[in-house]
């Protein structure tokens, strides 16, 4: 009966701090999260991002999956504002995340540049998201809604 109870507390500490995946303690659970992106495999990007860009209006919806063309990188779309436009990039040798915009699908018009922040374990990037038409910058924030479909 006491093995019952302490494994009912144990579950539901793991309900509440959500933190007990594959049945690890959360302390377990942090320990396994990386220092750096550059540890990340490009498998953690896939999925629905929203995305913040400080300046402009509203949220944006992300979505990034395996790049067909390039091992190591991703491929997906943004949409704000009810516009769609593509993206394209990855994760460089030094744990930075990088993404090229297009509006049109061949130009670049605009470039993401940002960090894994700490201890998100892959969830949240933080950086600069520069548009090339005028050269403007903007802090943005990506953090991370839904795995991969």
């Amino acid at each position: 009966m006491r093995r019952l109870a302490v494994w009912f507390t144990a579950a539901a500490c793991c309900a509440v701090v959500g933190g007990c995946a594959q049945g690890r303690a959360p302390a377990a659970t942090a320990a396994m999260c990386p220092s750096s992106a550059a540890e990340l495999p490009v498998t953690a990007l896939y999925g629905a991002w929203e995305a913040r860009i400080e300046g402009e209006a509203g949220i944006a919806t992300v979505r990034l999956a395996k790049h067909p063309d390039y091992e190591g990188s991703v491929r997906g779309t943004i949409e704000r504002n009810g516009a769609r436009a593509l993206l394209a990039g990855d994760i460089d040798d030094d744990g930075r995340l990088n993404l090229d915009e297009s509006q049109d699908g061949r130009a670049i018009s605009a470039v993401w540049s940002g960090d894994m922040q700490p201890a998100s374990c892959g969830k949240e990037f933080q950086g600069t998201w520069r548009n090339t038409r005028n050269d403007s910058t903007h802090p943005f924030t990506l953090t991370r809604t839904a795995g991969p479909p």
